[in-house]
């Protein structure tokens, strides 16, 4: 335990930490208390812009389900610091290795910190089409996840607009139809076949070729349909609730700074199924490289990665201890 460093001052920049994290999602806050825990000293570097952060309520974490994204991360940083962990409300905008085989990370203030490992969980952005009136509405009557908004809108008249997301949003269709009779799939331009067109209709989706062109308040206070999506040719479709699949864009400029390769296919950076990366002392996890994961996925990978980063620590304190042992015996 002596060779963990043990900060003794309240200067982030003045301490060797054992480990820094960028981010203070699901995935930074759950890494980070798994290894404050494991009394590794620990900071997490903050930029205080959760993806989910618009939303009222987040879904489909097991005993949190409906809590709001706000008091669920609070709770999150009181636990890191009731073990010891630090949290400090700051941006990355630089990383290095330096020559001693330490990480180097600056922050917007310009302050420099200095760590044996880094796991990256900044997260991403959702890069909404660019039609006029979507993203003022975004998680209130706009969603991207069914898993995460879909229940709440059960029953109710839905409108999936497409997006450069081809796919998913073919996919956010069909699903949309589990959790209502009326779907609408505004297809945007998004390239449906004749066999894909066909087996929506089937399934009960109502297909519409125009394009649209903006999403307004429905002013008519008697409608259950809280939206109106304006299409190119005239038609007006009423909806409770707007479904999108927005571009997904990670913040892993971070990652790529400090040498992190891509995955030839996905194009995200590339971790193991610890959520390392293939450099050394450098993890991970959440929605940087996995922009599917919701919270409860982020904060497994966030798990999963600080267990890895503590037996990597961990191997280093015992060769260290070794040498020295050794250096002291000669």
């Amino acid at each position: 335990m002596d060779a963990t460093t043990s900060p003794t001052d309240q200067s982030v920049s003045g301490t060797l930490w054992d480990t820094v994290i960028v981010g203070g999602g699901a995935a930074g806050l759950s890494a980070g208390v798994v290894l404050a825990r494991a009394r590794f000293a620990t900071l997490v570097v903050d930029g205080g812009a959760p993806r989910n952060g618009p939303a009222g309520h987040m879904h489909g974490y097991l005993t949190r389900d409906g809590m709001a994204p706000g008091e669920f991360l609070a709770t999150g940083r009181d636990e890191l610091i009731r073990y010891g962990g630090r949290h400090v409300r700051a941006s990355v905008v630089d990383a290095w290795r330096a020559s001693d085989g330490t990480f180097g990370l600056r922050l917007g203030d310009g302050r420099a910190l200095r760590a044996r490992s880094v796991l990256v969980a900044a997260g991403m952005t959702d890069e909404l089409p660019d039609i006029p009136g979507l993203a003022e509405r975004w998680a209130s009557t706009v969603h991207h996840c069914p898993h995460c908004h879909g229940y709440e809108v059960r029953g109710r008249s839905i409108a999936v607009i497409g997006s450069a997301m081809g796919a998913v949003s073919r996919h956010l269709a069909a699903l949309m139809r589990r959790y209502s009779p009326s779907v609408v799939f505004c297809v945007n331009g998004v390239e449906v076949d004749p066999a894909e067109r066909r087996r929506l209709t089937a399934y009960g989706v109502r297909l519409v070729d125009a394009d649209v062109t903006r999403v307004v308040t429905n002013t008519d206070t008697e409608s259950a349909d809280a939206v109106t999506v304006e299409l190119g040719d005239g038609e007006a479709v009423a909806c409770a609730a707007v479904f999108v699949a927005p571009r997904p864009v990670p913040h892993d400029a971070i990652l790529t700074a400090l040498g992190a390769a891509r995955d030839p296919v996905s194009g995200l950076v590339a971790v193991d199924a610890a959520g390392a990366t293939d450099v050394p002392g450098v993890w991970a996890a959440g929605n940087v490289v996995n922009p599917r994961a919701q919270v409860i996925t982020a904060a497994g990978a966030g798990s999963t990665a600080a267990i890895g980063m503590t037996g990597w620590l961990l191997d280093r304190d015992l060769s260290a201890a070794d040498s020295l042992d050794a250096g002291g015996a000669g």
